[in-house]
């Protein structure tokens, strides 16, 4: 019997994931990710399995997706070791109009998902007051110095990926950790990266962490649960602030 190729469920899903307007729809994802600080110049965006997975599509839209981010003078492409897809420029006037449709498309469930992960972080915090070890309290001051010492950028927030990833783990508890990961995940592609805004206002921001970091750490530290909650739920309400100020410089959110 001769086989058809793209027949059956699968096929039907192969050639929707592949469809123009799928390849559409995660161009302008990425596009977005990139604008607002996810992944920022000289970055390295994950592998396409890793992205297809994390945007629940099949790797060709993907492969496409990529391409046209290549032809937007977004990323480069780089052979060999150490290669990948590296960001350029973070946001051209041509990302403004999809910034736009990604994020209002997505604001009322984006707003619902930050105020989840702002809660969730919130417990893993005070879970980290309460089961810390003399050793987690090492460990985040050794973070919290490698994000003081960190240049603006790219070398910050990779700092305060690893800082945050200290503090779950201080809190000795996977499941909790996965669940925060999971629901980040499905706000940031770069999870654990948080987003890190525009270039204008990004230094500033990254100042107004630091003073949040060594409160926090602080407070874990000492065992403060209340204070170390309190901290976490309104540092982390910064991603939001990034997005709506997105959809300002996008035009679709006036104040």
């Amino acid at each position: 019997m001769t086989q058809v190729r793209g027949t059956g469920t699968r096929g039907l899903l192969d050639r929707e994931l592949e469809s123009p307007s799928r390849v559409d729809e995660i161009t302008d994802r990425l596009v977005t990710a990139i604008a607002i600080g996810e992944y920022l110049p000289g970055a390295r965006l994950p592998a396409e399995r890793d992205l297809a997975g994390s945007l629940r599509v099949g790797r060709m839209a993907v492969r496409a997706a990529l391409a046209r981010l290549v032809e937007l003078g977004l990323v480069e492409t780089r052979r060999g070791r150490g290669g990948g897809s590296y960001v350029l420029q973070q946001w051209p006037e041509s990302s403004t109009a999809a910034v736009g449709r990604t994020l209002t498309m997505r604001i009322d469930e984006l707003r619902d998902r930050c105020d989840a992960i702002c809660r969730l972080h919130g417990a893993v915090c005070r879970a980290a007051a309460e089961s810390r070890s003399d050793r987690d309290v090492a460990v985040l001051r050794e973070c919290l110095e490698a994000y003081r010492a960190a240049e603006s950028g790219l070398s910050a927030q990779q700092a305060d990926g690893a800082l945050h990833l200290a503090i779950m783990d201080a809190a000795h508890n996977a499941v909790l950790k996965q669940v925060l990961l999971e629901l980040e995940a499905s706000v940031s592609i770069g999870a654990p990266a948080h987003l890190w805004g525009e270039t204008a206002t990004m230094r500033q921001m990254e100042l107004r962490a630091l003073h949040d970091h060594d409160q926090l750490v602080d407070a874990i530290a000492d065992g403060r649960g209340d204070d170390a909650e309190a901290l976490a739920r309104a540092h982390v309400a910064i991603d939001f602030e990034h997005i709506s100020a997105a959809m300002r410089r996008a035009g679709v959110l006036t104040d």
